[in-house]
């Protein structure tokens, strides 16, 4: 069987399978019809821990994993700057890859990963999962439906530890990360041209530790569509127990906030009449729902944004998904890698994310970065 033909049974070899390697077999092997083959290029310490997880005791170089012909689709989760060498090394022996985000540090890499999976009727692909998260969807729903009228503004703001990252780190390596926008930001990159469309960059700045030559903060401002102006904050700054993160869309008549970086918990704020509140129950249906106030009568109308407005109450609906923030993560890879295997299966089938995922958010992320780096201090 060859790895672009069908298939009952995929069979995945993996390159690097370190901390977040391991988390991630352990769910890509939960999926139906996969089964883990090889691994290589891991070191000592956990490849033992794999070993112990899996029995894949025979640590390979990368060289001989590819010629294995039992290797049906390798999954990459080496750091970035290797992404696209192995991509291609894989690719050229027939083989489906996905790898961790990004895609690659740069947009040319990018494109020849591309070019040559199509050459070959393979898949590539970046492990961009929020778009498989429920809160995604809500949130897509409730932009396109209009529930609360038009988007108007947004943020996120990333205030993400650095307690696990020494000085030595590849991540403070921009050769080997691309930094912070390449590294990191894709993620949510991504997750707001799937709410608002394309964007541009039309500010970016970054900032370094006075005492240390690490970036460890940057920003940027992208504007969408008609005119939407979106602010990412990224800042790997904090101990591990106060890392948090927080994502707000504002609307016409109200506001979405999200929590965590894999958004878990929501809060909504707005005045609504008796339509919108019912939609916005459809749409979240096991949300807490607070009311802060009623109107009647004259009191029913409002102005915002130039035009009268017929509010019924000022609610709060509030809520978050059942299972813990680990667990939710484990159900984006397993569903990731499903939709992934189901296209391999069907070429017909639409998949969630693709390979224009990995590339768009790469370029945007690069067009940040490069403008960063123009007002950046010497």
């Amino acid at each position: 069987m060859s790895a672009a033909g069908a298939f009952d049974e995929i069979r995945i070899g993996v390159i690097g399978c370190g901390g977040f390697g391991l988390f991630a077999l352990q769910h890509f092997a939960q999926v139906p019809g996969v089964r883990l083959a090889g691994m290589a290029g891991t070191h000592r310490e956990a490849a033992l821990a794999a070993a112990k997880r899996f029995g894949l005791e025979n640590v390979e170089e990368v060289a001989d994993l590819l010629r294995r012909e039992d290797i049906d689709l390798v999954y990459i989760a080496t750091p970035p700057f290797l992404h696209h060498d192995q991509a291609i090394r894989a690719l050229e022996a027939g083989k489906h890859v996905i790898c961790e985000k990004p895609m690659a540090v740069a947009l040319s890499q990018a494109d020849e990963m591309i070019a040559s999976a199509a050459r070959r009727n393979l898949l590539v692909v970046a492990n961009l999962m929020q778009r498989y998260n429920p809160l995604f969807e809500a949130v897509r729903t409730l932009i396109e439906r209009r529930i609360l009228g038009e988007v108007l503004h947004g943020y996120f703001e990333n205030y993400a530890a650095d307690e696990g990252l020494p000085a030595e780190h590849w991540f403070w390596d921009r050769t080997k990360s691309g930094g912070i926008f390449i590294e990191h930001g894709v993620h949510f990159f991504d997750l707001f041209e799937g709410w608002l469309g394309k964007g541009q960059v039309v500010s970016a700045q970054a900032c370094r530790r006075p005492d240390a030559d690490l970036e460890d903060q940057v920003q940027c401002v992208v504007r969408y569509g008609g005119g939407v102006l979106v602010h990412f904050y990224h800042g790997f700054h904090q101990p591990g127990r106060m890392d948090r993160q927080e994502l707000r869309l504002v609307f016409e008549r109200g506001d979405v906030t999200l929590y965590d970086w894999i958004p878990s918990r929501y809060r909504i704020h707005a005045v609504v009449d008796e339509a919108a509140t019912r939609a916005l129950c459809d749409l979240f249906p096991k949300a807490r729902l607070d009311v802060s106030a009623t109107y009647g009568g004259k009191d029913r109308l409002c102005r915002g944004r130039g035009r009268d407005l017929d509010v019924y109450q000022m609610v709060e609906l509030s809520g978050g998904l059942e299972r813990p923030k680990l667990h939710r993560y484990g159900d984006l890879l397993r569903d990731l890698l499903s939709d992934q295997l189901a296209w391999l299966r069907d070429r017909s089938h639409v998949r969630r994310v693709t390979e224009q995922n990995g590339r768009a958010s790469l370029a945007m992320a690069v067009e940040a970065d490069s403008l960063a780096r123009q007002t950046m201090p010497g």
